[in-house]
């Protein structure tokens, strides 16, 4: 069993004397993709005439299209596989081990490509289920959430695999999950009330309290006999 109060304590814990190492990494895992993250698009047009405004309009369309092109490519080359490793940094600060090197985990490993197939799957499942109805797509990313950290654990554990142990330790904590990200909604608009740059440095502590509660999964799923150490490398 676990609690948010114990999981957020422990992330504090944790941070003291590496939280700089870890906003660097919560900061790269951010802007390539691999957390919370939006991007809005705004734009508006003055009272010139209309082929001024096609024009514009038509130049704006195209750097919003390019910045998308641009976005995809880098979440899903650059992106999976420093999420991966950022996981797989913020498991071992669970231990008061804080290696940047982490962050070329998968590199190192010469799993890039069994990494970018489980990632892509995940993202194509969350795709299609999104585009079923928005309260399904919500509930497979829950249900799907654990997978980076898996593959953190072990880059070589298969795509299909990744997924359905991810379902199966997932199962009935979804709910706990969310409310445990609804109960850092007022840091995260405390964040954002100092122009948004706030909400970086809440995202630390975040993805801290998201490996306490990873670890926590994994020993309920090892004494359940959902996995063994040896496929999550445990004994290495």
């Amino acid at each position: 069993m676990w609690n948010r109060a114990d999981l957020k304590a422990k992330a504090k814990s944790i941070l003291k004397g590496n939280y700089w190492p870890a906003f660097l990494v919560s900061f790269l895992i951010l802007i390539t993709g691999g957390s919370h993250n939006r991007g809005e698009f705004q734009s508006s047009s003055g009272s010139s005439g209309g082929g001024a405004i096609l024009n514009i309009d038509f130049e704006i369309f195209f750097l919003f299209a390019l910045g998308v092109v641009v976005l995809i490519l880098l979440r899903l080359f650059i992106g999976y596989f420093l999420e991966v490793g950022g996981r797989k940094y913020f498991i071992e600060l669970t231990e008061g081990k804080s290696n940047l090197g982490y962050l070329g985990y998968v590199f190192k490993q010469g799993s890039y490509m069994n990494v970018f197939k489980a990632m892509f799957m995940r993202t194509i499942y969350l795709i299609l289920w999104t585009l079923l109805l928005i309260i399904p797509g919500i509930i497979k990313y829950y249900a799907y959430r654990l997978v980076p950290y898996l593959l953190a654990e072990n880059p070589e554990l298969g795509p299909k695999r990744a997924i359905q142990l991810s379902q199966d330790m997932m199962k009935d904590e979804k709910l706990k999950v969310f409310v445990l990200d609804i109960s850092f909604i007022g840091w995260f608009i405390l964040g954002a009330l100092f122009l948004g740059i706030g909400v970086l440095f809440v995202q630390p502590y975040y993805d801290a309290t998201n490996a306490e509660l990873y670890i926590k999964l994994r020993e309920k799923a090892l004494e359940n006999n959902l996995t063994t150490a040896e496929e999550l490398r445990l004994s290495s």
